[in-house]
């Protein structure tokens, strides 16, 4: 089971970024287990400065805009 964290304000960026994860870990038959970071300081703690980002096992792997579909199966499998 993958560990995935979306760090963001709840912006539209944001949701349309959980919903894509969701979708492709579908598609690919992975388990995960995701959580919506929205407390600033959490998220700065992170190194993010644009959101969304996302931090997969507890590495940060995506910041700013929405990820491509190609690049979250790249997280996942």
């Amino acid at each position: 089971m993958k560990d995935i964290k979306v760090l963001g304000s709840g912006c539209a960026n944001c949701r349309n970024t959980i919903a894509l994860i969701e979708s492709v870990a579908q598609e690919v038959g992975t388990a995960i287990q995701i959580e919506k970071v929205q407390d600033m300081p959490s998220i700065v703690r992170y190194g993010v400065m644009s959101t969304p980002g996302v931090v997969v096992d507890g590495k940060v792997v995506h910041a700013g805009g929405v990820p491509a579909r190609d690049k979250i199966r790249t997280w996942l499998i």
